[in-house]
């Protein structure tokens, strides 16, 4: 078995299963566990991932509004590996290589007819049901469902714990600063389960633009800052953005120093195995006389 994983939590995935040394190619994104970051990268972007907020958003909507797609695909590299299986995925055409992108570079193919296994997690459940998908097509369902299994119980002992306390934060979700858009998909199901109310995004639905206006309006308890592919690092860079909003210092989170920054490109982001360690953080988030993972000064911090 030859596995080429073109979306980093696919990756995760497969490694959770045990298949890591079946992995003989990866996306540019696909970072953990490390020892993946020794295997050929056969995907690239084709836009300057330097840059602000705006930048990125703006350089990304040239390109689909020109009916092009995001990233490239070596196709070369592709038929020189030889793959049984490419797994990638149909969820969001700006955040990895697409469906599209495959199986117009499987058609370079002249000598290898690989399985193509296509992962479109909406919401928390379809996560699972991907999981279950990855493990049929690499012949280890039992393998996937035991995962599954496992991680699940980790859930639901952090949902009944933290649905024990008869506070519930009332949280705005930022997964991206300029534009401003909160955090949709399996973000809100994430929220509730860590015993808080999510304020903006529909669990299921992909993430939203949200005006600035709304979330002073709403005056959240929390405020919690993840960009899509930003750690933390690099969010700090542009926490200068949100800081400058009108209103900002006037905001019950600013004011009680409940205003977090947490690492999007390793949590929240991927759903994959490690959206556990994302309710992780959130609980701590939420309820932190309550929860304490250890995840504060690497997982998360707070604002300045």
């Amino acid at each position: 078995m030859r596995i080429v994983s073109l979306i980093a939590s696919a990756t995760e995935i497969v490694c959770a299963l045990g298949l890591g040394d079946r992995i003989v190619a990866r996306s540019h994104e696909c970072d953990y566990p490390a020892t993946v970051k020794t295997l050929p990268a056969c995907t690239s972007p084709k836009f300057d991932v330097e840059g602000l907020s705006y930048q990125i958003d703006e350089r990304v909507k040239a390109i689909v509004q020109e009916g092009l797609s995001v990233y490239r695909v070596d196709a070369s590299m592709l038929e020189s590996l030889q793959p049984t299986h490419i797994i990638t995925q149909s969820q969001c055409e700006v955040c990895a290589v697409s469906l599209k992108d495959v199986e117009e570079a499987v058609c370079q193919f002249t000598s290898s007819r690989p399985v193509i296994v296509s992962l479109e997690p909406d919401k928390l459940e379809d996560i699972w049901t991907d999981f279950l998908r990855v493990g049929s097509a690499l012949a280890c369902k039992e393998e996937a469902e035991s995962l599954v299994s496992s991680l699940k119980v980790r859930i639901n002992a952090i949902r009944e714990r933290a649905l024990s306390s008869n506070q519930r934060p009332r949280i705005a979700f930022i997964e991206w600063i300029d534009p401003l858009m909160a955090g949709g998909n399996w973000m809100p199901e994430l929220i509730e389960l860590a015993g808080a109310v999510s304020l903006f995004g529909t669990a299921g639905r992909h993430s939203p633009f949200i005006a600035w206006e709304d979330v002073a309006k709403a005056d959240p308890d929390i405020i919690l800052v993840s960009p899509c592919g930003f750690d933390i690092d690099r969010t700090m860079q542009e926490a200068h953005l949100l800081k400058s909003l009108r209103g900002w210092n006037a905001l019950k989170a600013v004011k009680n120093n409940e205003v977090m920054v947490a690492d999007g490109n390793r949590y929240f982001n991927r759903p994959g195995p490690r959206l556990v360690e994302s309710l992780e953080i959130l609980a701590e988030v939420s309820h932190p006389d309550m929860f304490a993972f250890g995840h504060e000064g690497d997982g998360w911090c707070r604002l300045a």
